[in-house]
């Protein structure tokens, strides 16, 4: 079967009234309660974005979200009544594409799955085909991948749409209010979750991430992508 969210909060009452009101709208979600009930069912369904608590029954979400990322690209929005920063920094670190505080409104959560289910399409959806190159990096939208002197790196739905806004964009200053508006299209997010992704894309693409010629920052401003032929 094929689903284009699914929920994964121990607390059933919030999972379900979540999954309800998501359903409602026409977002087709199931929610399960559990790690080991997580993983039965992306053994058997396909899903195009998950809504990950961090606090489980029996383990973590940041395990399952490693577990996730061996396998899956999707979307990974945590959601989780701890608020401090390092549960955060972690959240994204290891390949959680938002963050998301409780009590969280259900109109504002539902915008931003709606959002993300726009951005990478849902489970019906088509990819649309474009290859962009430049020199050692590679990066093919129809397959989403990403390769870099031959090497294929394994980026996460959020890193792949930035980079991708990125590379369409070169050699021009990018705000980081374009970014927030055209790659999560939502007002909601942080500089620290785009600060973090910005650092994980460089880690992956650039030789010396420390100091990077290919996503460069442009201080106070935002980020410009530099193509080999302006390095």
């Amino acid at each position: 079967m094929k689903y284009d969210c699914l929920i994964v909060d121990d607390e059933k009452a919030i999972a379900d009234n979540t999954k309800e009101y998501f359903n409602m709208f026409d977002v087709r979600t199931e929610a399960r309660y559990s790690m080991a009930e997580a993983l039965s069912f992306l053994s058997e369904n396909e899903v195009s974005l998950i809504l990950l608590d961090i606090n489980l029954g029996d383990g973590s979400g940041f395990e399952l979200c490693k577990h996730i990322r061996k396998e899956l690209s999707i979307p990974i929005l945590f959601i989780s009544a701890r608020n401090t920063d390092d549960d955060k920094i972690i959240a994204l670190n290891i390949g959680g594409d938002d963050y998301i505080e409780k009590p969280y409104s259900l109109g504002v959560i539902l915008a931003k799955v709606k959002v993300m289910l726009r951005r990478f399409g849902s489970v019906e959806e088509k990819v649309q085909s474009d290859i962009f190159e430049d020199g050692k990096i590679r990066v093919d939208k129809r397959n989403k991948t990403v390769t870099i002197a031959g090497e294929e790196k394994r980026l996460t739905s959020m890193e792949f749409a930035l980079l991708g806004y990125l590379v369409e964009n070169p050699n021009r200053l990018i705000t980081k209010a374009e970014l927030f508006d055209n790659v999560w299209k939502d007002k909601f997010t942080s500089d620290g979750t785009l600060n973090v992704h910005i650092r994980k894309l460089r880690e992956a693409i650039e030789e010396d991430p420390k100091n990077p010629v290919h996503i460069v920052t442009v201080w106070k401003e935002g980020y410009k992508y530099v193509t080999g032929a302006e390095k």
